[in-house]
C-alpha cells in the first residue's frame, strides 16, 4: 500500500508520529510537509524529537491569508499526487493544510483518509470547523476519535467507512509519558515546582486579534499570585506587541518561546491548572487529568466538558478569575477518546 501524508502544522506531527510508526513497518509512505508553520521551533523540532522520518516534500507554503496559503498548498501537491499515484491520500485535523489535501485528493479522484473526523465546535466562524466540516464530507475513509463524533457525521449523512478507533494523540501521549521523567528537565530550566504553576497558551484569532479579548486574558494572567507559564507562538507575541501588551506581559508573566512536544507534555503534567483556547491541549489536560480552563465558549471535545475537567470561560474576566480560583475537577475515569491503539487501528481498517 502506498500512503502520501500531509502534514502542516504542529498537532499534526504528533498525529502523523504515531500513524506513521505503523503505516512503516509494512507499506510505503510519503511524507508532505506543507510548511504551513514553518519556522524551526515550530516545525523541525517537533520532526526529531517524534522520531518521524524527514518529510520527502516540504512545499515551504509558510504564513499568508487563508485562500492564498490553501490555494498555493493545491497547486503544490496536485503534480505529487499525480507523481506517486498513491493508493489514499491521509489527511489529519483541521487546519488549512487539511482542507488543501482534501480538495486535491478528491478532484483528482484518489481516496482520501481523514483522521479526526467527526468533531464539531458547531461555530462556523472558526476556520477550523469549516475545514473539517468539507474535508468529512469529501473523504472515503473516516477515522473518528469519539462516540459522539460518529453521531455528528451520522446526523449529516455520512454512515459509510466511518471508524470509531479513538484519539491519535492518546497513543503519543502515552509514548512520551513513557520515556519523559516524572519531574522533567524544563521545570528545572524554569525553576519551577510541580503543581505550582498556570501553564497559559493563547493563539486562535478571536482571541489575538481582539485586543479588548487579549487585554481581559492578560490581566486575569497578570493578577495570579501562582507563576504563569506562557508559551508563546509568534503570532501571539506580535498580537501582544501591536496591543501595546506585550511589555507587561514579558514583566510579570513567564513568557518563554514554543518548546518540542516533550518538554511541553512535562509542563501539562505539572501544572496545578490549564489556561488554553486550544481544542488538542484541552484535550491533553483532560488525558493527564490536569484541570483546564478554555478561552472560549464552544469546543470540538465535549466530553471533556461533560465529564467535569474543563470548563469554558471565553475572554470573560469574572469567568476566567472565578475558575482559576476554583479550577474545574473530573471526578471521572472515563476514557472516552479509546485505549491508545487508534494508530494501529487506522493502518489495519487501510489495510483491508
Amino acid at each position: 500500500m502506498r500512503v502520501l501524508s500531509v502534514v502542516g502544522a504542529r498537532p499534526q506531527f504528533v498525529k502523523a508520529s504515531v500513524v506513521s510508526q505503523e503505516l512503516r513497518e509494512h507499506h510505503e509512505e510519503i511524507l508532505v510537509h506543507t510548511g504551513q508553520h514553518y519556522d524551526e521551533e515550530l516545525s523541525d523540532v517537533f520532526f526529531e524529537e517524534l522520531d518521524i522520518p524527514e518529510p520527502d516534500h516540504n512545499l515551504g507554503v509558510g504564513s499568508a491569508g487563508h485562500a492564498t496559503q490553501t490555494g498555493e498548498m493545491m497547486i503544490q501537491l496536485e503534480p505529487l499526487i499525480t507523481e506517486y499515484d498513491p493508493d489514499v491520500v491521509l489527511s489529519y485535523g483541521d487546519t488549512n493544510s487539511t482542507l488543501a489535501a482534501s480538495i486535491a485528493a478528491s478532484k483528482m479522484d484518489t481516496e482520501l483518509a481523514h483522521v479526526e473526523a467527526g468533531l464539531r465546535s458547531f461555530n462556523r466562524d472558526m476556520p477550523e470547523e469549516v475545514n473539517r466540516v468539507l474535508t468529512d464530507h469529501v473523504s472515503d475513509y473516516l477515522f473518528v476519535p469519539s462516540r459522539q463524533a460518529v453521531q455528528h457525521l451520522e446526523s449529516e449523512g455520512i454512515s459509510e467507512s466511518v471508524y470509531h478507533v479513538g484519539d491519535v494523540m492518546y497513543d503519543a501521549l502515552l509514548q512520551i509519558r513513557e520515556s519523559t521523567a516524572d519531574e522533567p528537565a524544563v521545570l528545572k530550566r524554569l525553576g519551577l515546582e510541580p503543581d505550582t504553576y498556570v501553564l497559559a497558551t493563547v493563539h486562535r484569532p478571536r482571541n489575538t486579534d481582539d485586543a479588548e479579548r487579549l487585554a481581559a486574558i492578560v490581566d486575569c494572567l497578570c493578577e495570579e499570585s501562582r507563576d504563569v507559564v506562557f508559551p508563546a507562538h509568534p503570532r501571539t507575541l506580535r498580537s501582544l506587541e501591536e496591543h501595546g501588551l506585550r511589555e507587561r506581559a514579558e514583566r510579570e508573566l513567564t513568557l518563554i518561546d514554543p518548546v518540542g512536544y516533550g518538554d511541553f507534555v512535562g509542563l501539562l503534567a505539572n501544572a496545578e491548572v490549564i489556561v488554553t483556547d486550544s481544542g488538542g491541549i484541552q484535550k491533553e489536560a483532560f488525558f493527564l487529568t490536569v484541570p483546564c480552563i478554555t478561552l472560549r465558549t464552544e469546543t470540538e471535545w465535549p466530553e471533556t466538558v461533560e465529564e467535569g475537567g474543563n470548563v469554558l470561560v471565553g475572554a470573560d474576566p469574572t469567568g476566567i478569575r472565578e475558575a482559576l480560583a476554583a479550577p474545574p475537577v473530573s471526578p471521572s475515569d472515563a476514557e472516552p477518546y479509546g485505549d491508545g491503539t487508534a494508530g494501529e487501528q487506522i493502518v489495519a481498517a487501510l489495510t483491508r
